[in-house]
């Protein structure tokens, strides 16, 4: 087994977004990393943007067995596992009786069961060391309301649950948990479509609506920064920007301001159906 003086991390969903910008983020501290992604000629252009030591992999997060095989593999090949993050994840909206049980069921799988599976692959090992951080992203949609984004939000409150409960076991047995909770973030998933093999139809606007709920997109790679430098200082659930931890707090304090803007930005998307 090779062993490296390198930090290493381990990013699904790498080959675009979020995953994309916290891969070149981590190369440019000096990590080892891995892009693990569907699509594997973006986590190849990824692995190159993050220069000679970095690598990729083509990588369904559902397939448990392949998580495994492939979080174990980089593992052994560098002597350790510094950072685990699971970040793939994919978005389904519109209203709750348009979307097909199918379409639940792909989300859970990729949102939850992704993660899940992630973790655990890399706990494991980073019991086993002695030291490691699992990094889940999840979203603002984890820690309140998303109207027309529900299955959205059902997924991600379960990352959050899963992350923050996590974080109390692993604690004493040297191993760090982190959640991740953006509001809206400038990424392709932004203006992504439903799957068209579900057949919803109508969707909300997803840059329109997100930025009426809670501000404009945040920029992907102030957003890397900004969570490797809440990672520095392990903190557990990280709600990025500023203004989205302030309609966090606002949100604890006063619910029934959120359900009065969520009320508010449903109706104007729901005026803009054909």
């Amino acid at each position: 087994m090779a062993t490296t003086t390198r930090p290493t991390a381990f990013v699904t969903g790498g080959g675009s977004g979020i995953g994309r910008a916290l891969a070149k983020a981590l190369a440019a501290r000096g990590t080892t990393v891995c892009v693990a992604d569907t699509n594997v000629a973006a986590a190849e252009a990824v692995a190159k943007e993050c220069g000679d030591d970095a690598s990729s992999l083509s990588l369904d997060v559902r397939d448990a067995a392949a998580m495994k095989r492939s979080i174990e593999e980089f593992a052994t090949q560098n002597g350790r596992l510094d950072y685990m993050f699971n970040n793939a994840g994919i978005g389904i909206a519109g209203e709750v009786d348009d979307i097909p049980l199918s379409g639940w069921h792909r989300i859970v799988d990729i949102n939850v069961y992704g993660v899940l599976h992630g973790v655990l692959a890399a706990y494991p090992i980073m019991l086993e060391q002695g030291f490691g951080h699992i990094v889940n992203t999840a979203s603002l949609a984890g820690l309140g309301p998303a109207p027309l984004f529900t299955p959205y939000a059902l997924t991600k409150h379960a990352v959050v649950g899963l992350s923050t409960s996590l974080r109390i076991e692993a604690a004493s047995r040297g191993v760090r948990v982190s959640v991740v909770c953006p509001a809206a973030v400038e990424t392709p998933l932004l203006d992504a479509e439903n799957p068209g093999d579900l057949g919803i139809g109508w969707a909300p606007d997803a840059r329109r609506f997100l930025t009426a709920m809670a501000g404009p997109p945040y920029p992907v790679e102030k957003c890397a920064d900004d969570i490797l430098a809440a990672l520095d200082k392990n903190k557990s659930v990280i709600v990025l920007p500023g203004r989205a931890r302030l309609a966090w707090r606002l949100g604890r304090l006063f619910p029934a301001l959120v359900e009065k803007i969520g009320l508010s930005a449903v109706a104007k998307e729901r005026s803009s159906r054909a």
